[in-house]
This record gives structure tokens, C-alpha cells and sequence, in this order.
């Protein structure tokens, strides 16, 4: 068996394992479904109520796709202006620390008093949570330069724009994607949280709604099965990061061209 397809095959087995474990236990100690279902009960509502289940993670999968497009864009620049200027830096991280460090669910309220549109008001909640890991990872790419490089460069009487794009950025495209991976995750986590704080109803809601909605109706296989979509939407989002990574990176950077 490669290694490719280890990589698949024995998170796979294991995942059957649990599954098997779970079932095996609610059947055994026959567990009430209102208070843990079966994975065959959450199969099963999953195909029941497709259509409201689906048409919700898209609702919630927009949000992410939109705060985690702006966390990249604001990420990149606010890192390029970090490493152009230390008192900038100096100045600013700080500041970036703090909403890192500031929980969502506190400033979610405000946020969305303050902007009208709803989903703007989430997009700038979930873009907020996902923002930190692309300034903090592209940061310390840009400036982990080889320092020899670097002196090469200098002798030769390059420019700031010259040493940014020929140097700086391809050091830094290893830290960048492994932001990627971290803040595609944080984005749907935001996403979630903002629709949780918002408890908007109605049409256009996402996975979060549908989770309360079913705490309220006590309706436990439908909020089991709208976090089973949640977490494959994050599993998914992480590996098209890493596809993307090694696409990007695999013919040229250690990273991805040596394996053990």
C-alpha cells in the first residue's frame, strides 16, 4: 500500500471503528434517540430533511467562503506593511494580537447592532476569528529570509519591491499556506458562532440556526446530523487547503517534495 493511500485508508478505518463503537453502544444500552442517536438515525435524518439541511450549509458555507477570501486579502496586506516597516509592526501586532485574544462571542453583538446587512454583519464576525493566523503565518514567512540571500541582494542594489517579490514572498509561501489551512477552519467556526450569536430565522439561515431550532424541538438527530455536516465542511476546507499547498509547493519546496 503507498503512503497516498495510507493517508486515506487508516483514517478511514478508524472512523468505521468508531462508528461501529457508537452504534454498537446505543443499540446495546438502548440509548433514546432524544438524547444520543444512532449514526443509522443521523444517516437517516440526513436524507430526510436534505433539502433543509443542504440549503442551510450553503447559507453558512457562503458566509465562510466570503470571510475567509477578506481574512486573506486584509492578512496579506496588513503582513506586507508589517514587514516593510518594524515600527509599523511594532505599533500594530499588538492589535492584532488582541482580537485574536478577544472572543467573538463578545463583540458579535455589537457587530451586528451596528451593521444592518446580516450577512455582512456575519462575514465581518467569521472574518475577524480567521484573520489572526494569516497575519501571524505570512509575518514570519516574509521575514524568514535566508540571510546570505538577502546579502546577495543587497550587493546587487535591489529594491524593496524586487526583494519582496523575488525573495520574501516565495520564502514565505509555506508559512502562508499553512495559515490557509488554519484560517479556512477558524472562517467556518466563525461562521457558526456569528450565526449563533445572531440567531437570525427565516430564509437565508445557516447550520447554526437549524442546531438551536432543533435544541428548542428536541430534535436531536437533526442537530446531530447538522454538526456531522459541519465538521465534514471543515475537513474538506482543511484538505483543499493542503491540496492546494502541495500543488503550489511540490515541485520546488522541501516541504512537500521530501517524505519520510
Amino acid at each position: 500500500m503507498t503512503p497516498q493511500m495510507q493517508k486515506v485508508f487508516y483514517p478511514l478505518l478508524v472512523a468505521v471503528l468508531l462508528l461501529l463503537a457508537w452504534q454498537g453502544l446505543v443499540v446495546g444500552f438502548e440509548i433514546p434517540p432524544f438524547l444520543v442517536p444512532s449514526p443509522l438515525r443521523v444517516a437517516e435524518t440526513l436524507v430526510v430533511d436534505a433539502a433543509l439541511l443542504f440549503g442551510a450549509l450553503l447559507n453558512t458555507l457562503k458566509i465562510t467562503l466570503f470571510s475567509f477570501i477578506a481574512a486573506t486579502v486584509v492578512g496579506v496586506l496588513i503582513a506586507f506593511a508589517f514587514v516593510q516597516s518594524r515600527l509599523v509592526e511594532t505599533a500594530l501586532f499588538p492589535y492584532a494580537v488582541l482580537l485574536q485574544v478577544t472572543p467573538i462571542v463578545a463583540i458579535a453583538p455589537l457587530i451586528i447592532i451596528w451593521v444592518k446587512d446580516p450577512t455582512a454583519s456575519l462575514v465581518i464576525c467569521a472574518t475577524l476569528v480567521a484573520l489572526f493566523p494569516i497575519i501571524a503565518n505570512t509575518t514570519l514567512g516574509l521575514r524568514s529570509v535566508n540571510p546570505g540571500l538577502m546579502s546577495y541582494f543587497k550587493l546587487n542594489r535591489a529594491t524593496r519591491l524586487q526583494v519582496l517579490l523575488r525573495l520574501r514572498i516565495p520564502s514565505a509561501l509555506p508559512y502562508f499556506f499553512g495559515g490557509l489551512r488554519i484560517s479556512s477552519g477558524l472562517a467556518l467556526i466563525g461562521a457558526v458562532v456569528a450565526e449563533f450569536v445572531a440567531g437570525t430565522g427565516g430564509t437565508g439561515t445557516g447550520l447554526a440556526y437549524q442546531i438551536l431550532q432543533a435544541g428548542y424541538q428536541l430534535n436531536i438527530p437533526r442537530m446531530f446530523a447538522a454538526l456531522a455536516l459541519i465538521t465534514v465542511t471543515g475537513v474538506l476546507l482543511f484538505a483543499a487547503m493542503s491540496v492546494l499547498s502541495r500543488w503550489a509547493l511540490g515541485s520546488w519546496h522541501e516541504s512537500e517534495t521530501h517524505h519520510d
